[in-house]
């Protein structure tokens, strides 16, 4: 059966996934680019940008291991970008250029109806106004019994974990204090919830830890 998964989201010592004040020069807020030191030597970040081979390991394993059987992806609005309110235009494509990381069709949460945006490697970008489960069973219908990938922010999947639809998280816990920003679980009570700790794995540049929701 298809899974909502979260894979590589890297989160602070002090539990924030994104620090504050996200704009087109912070995409991932002040301070957050300190949260994935982890992932961008890897080989996996490499191949997916072209910029050289890349590291191997563990950080390289968790990394790849996000785009197994991956057949479509749900974004919240600011991981897509930073334009707030209704969309002035279309000119803003994302942050990833031409040809987007994704090469799946791509859910993007949103307030504000846009038309899809095809992009070049096969994402597709739909915008979907009617909440969290909506676009969750237009992902799973697109990904055609592959798992769907949750990218992100924060505040989304806060949402999805608060739903309990979320069956696997991966979390590589940054070795970074933020201090202030978007704090990923304060008040939500996973055990509660369903979920436990089902892996555990120190490297030098992050302390991976995987959640699974008990069936």
């Amino acid at each position: 059966m298809a899974k909502l998964r979260v894979h590589a989201f890297a989160i602070s010592l002090d539990g924030y996934g994104a620090g504050p004040h996200q704009d087109r020069d912070n995409p991932l807020g002040v301070g957050g680019m300190a949260l994935h030191q982890w992932f961008f030597p890897t080989r996996t970040f490499q191949k997916l940008f072209g910029q050289g081979s890349g590291t191997t390991g563990i950080d390289d394993d968790f990394a790849a291991r996000g785009f197994d059987n991956i057949g479509a992806w749900i974004l919240g609005r600011n991981m897509f970008g930073p334009v707030r309110g209704a969309w002035p235009d279309d000119s803003w494509k994302g942050w990833w250029g031409d040809n987007p990381p994704y090469h799946t069709p791509v859910f993007v949460l949103t307030r504000h109806p846009r038309a899809p945006l095809t992009m070049d490697g096969g994402t597709t970008f739909h915008f979907v106004t009617d909440g969290i489960e909506a676009a969750l069973a237009r992902a799973l219908e697109a990904a055609k019994g592959r798992d769907v990938r949750l990218g992100g922010g924060v505040a989304t999947i806060r949402q999805y974990l608060s739903a309990g639809l979320i069956e696997e998280m991966h979390l590589a816990i940054a070795p970074a204090l933020l201090g202030a920003g978007e704090h990923l679980l304060a008040g939500i009570d996973t055990p509660k919830l369903g979920y436990q700790l089902s892996a555990h794995v120190p490297t030098p540049n992050a302390t991976h830890i995987v959640l699974t929701k008990r069936t």
